[in-house]
Order: structure tokens, then C-alpha cells, then sequence
């Protein structure tokens, strides 16, 4: 079926899971919804991320979108059963990829660097209590780090500080495994691994979503099965530079084209 695969996010975070995902289904078609105007969703309440989550999913399915996903973190944990619940679409979340870390651990202290969205999420809350009762979990609000990461300054004194601040508690905590909880933060992976080292791995859930996409398509009988050339639509409400930069790197640009449009 040649119908697009939706994707939205609160920015341009979120690419970080088309990344994954096209890599896996390179035959796919897509379109991508950057609602940067309104970036951070990690601060909003639950009443806002669920209204935006609405407005998101409304513009993908008018764009004829087989199947969405909530490339954030924040709006997953928050909207994600809400969203299930109205729409006849299947929808793939994202949350912090708490299992893979609790089950690597030798410390058994991991670390969760997320949005507070995220954080004080009920599915959030469910989700880490199930891990509680054996390994400790140190959480971390990274307020400031998506903002950063819209203007592009992924290796500025700025970001680097921030990172420095948030993740030297951790390292002195003893984890061993560092989870991200955003879609933004794998763009700053090499920050990152400067700050902790070689020892501490560094978990995010693109591969997972990846996986988790393909299998829910091909039950849905929804998999686009011609070798076609695939396009990439991405619409972003604020300046695209930044999104721009992040995408054409990551395919052909004959098949990419990012749009500054109001939505």
C-alpha cells in the first residue's frame, strides 16, 4: 500500500525515528509534521499535549497517512490512548526505553534523561514502578536541551554545559546505562558519550519503533510491497533550517522537500 507513513513531533526531534524507520522500510513513502511553534511539549499540561496531539494527527490523516507515529515521547505518554481510542488508524508510540536498560544493568542503577511531560506521565509512572522494586532509576528533566536543539546547536558551550549538569548526578549515582527519553536527545549522542565515558551505555528506542512499524503494517496488510522510489514530505511551523539539515543528509534530495506551512 503506497499510502504515506505519518510522523509527528513536537520539532524536529522526532526525526531521529524516521531516520530509523526508513532504514528499515526504504521502499516506504512519509510525511513528517514538525510542530516547532510549539516546542517544548515536555512543559505543557496533559489538557494541551492531547489538544496538539489532535491537531497532529488530523493534518496526517487528511494527508491520507496509513498509519501514525507519535515520534515524542511526551505526547505518547500522554495522548497515546487517547488517540487509539478516537481515530481508526493504528498508531505506534514511543516511550523511554526503561526495559532494555533495567535488563542490562550491573549496577543496577540506570539513568532516564527526559522531559517533564514524560516524567510525570501516568503511562510513565506505570511503566518505571514495574522496574522500581529491584534496580534504582535515576530521572532527570532536561529542561533547556530540546530548545537547543531546534536552533541546531547540538555542539554549542551552551548544550555541553547543560548536558554537564544534568549528567555528572548520574555518573556519580554509579549508573551504567543512560536512557533517552526524548526524541531530540540522540542528537546529542556524541555530547553525551564525551560526558560518560565509554563504560555507561546510551539506550534510545529508534530501533524498537523501527521494528515495532514494520510488524504493525504487515498485520494491517498495509506494507508497501513495489521497489519504488520512495518521497519524503516534512512540514514544519516554524524556520526549517534546522530540519532541513537533519534530513537531507539522511536520504536522496530528489526525494525530500521540507515546508514551511502554518498548521
Amino acid at each position: 500500500m503506497s499510502n504515506p507513513i505519518g510522523f509527528f513531533d513536537s520539532g524536529v526531534g522526532g526525526t531521529s525515528i524516521w531516520k530509523e524507520v526508513i532504514a528499515l522500510l526504504p521502499h516506504e513513502n512519509t510525511i513528517y509534521l514538525s510542530d516547532s511553534k510549539n516546542a517544548p511539549y515536555g512543559e505543557k499540561s496533559k489538557e494541551d499535549i492531547v489538544a496538539l496531539c489532535i491537531k497532529n494527527t488530523e493534518f496526517l490523516l487528511k494527508q491520507n497517512c496509513k498509519l501514525i507515529v507519535v515520534a515524542c515521547n511526551t505526547a505518547t505518554t500522554n495522548a497515546i490512548e487517547y488517540l487509539r481510542n478516537t481515530y481508526n488508524v493504528p498508531f505506534i508510540g514511543i516511550e523511554p526505553a526503561i526495559k532494555p536498560a533495567a535488563l542490562k544493568t550491573k549496577t543496577n542503577t540506570i539513568g532516564i534523561l527526559a522531559t517533564k511531560g514524560t516524567l510525570n506521565s501516568a503511562l510513565f509512572e506505570k511503566t518505571s514502578s514495574t522496574f522500581r522494586t529491584h534496580i534504582k532509576i535515576k530521572e532527570t528533566i532536561g529542561k533547556g536541551l530540546v530548545e537547543l536543539i531546534e536552533k541546531g546547536k547540538f555542539n554549542s558551550k551552551e548544550t555541553t554545559a547543560l548536558l554537564q549538569y544534568y549528567l555528572q548526578p548520574m555518573i556519580e549515582e554509579n549508573i551504567d546505562a543512560l536512557v533517552l527519553g526524548c526524541t531530540h536527545y540522540p542528537y546529542l549522542i556524541p555530547q553525551i558519550r564525551k560526558i560518560v565515558g565509554n563504560t555507561i551505555k546510551i539506550i534510545d528506542s529508534g530501533e524498537a519503533v523501527a521494528k515495532q512499524t514494520k510488524a504493525i503494517l504487515k498485520k494491517n496488510e498495509l506494507l508497501q510491497l513495489q521497489k519504488e522510489i520512495s518521497k519524503h514530505f516534512f512540514y514544519i511551523n516554524m524556520d526549517k533550517n534546522t530540519l532541513k539539515k537533519l534530513v537531507l543528509n539522511a536520504n536522496n534530495k530528489k526525494q525530500v522537500k521540507v515546508i514551511e506551512t502554518t498548521f
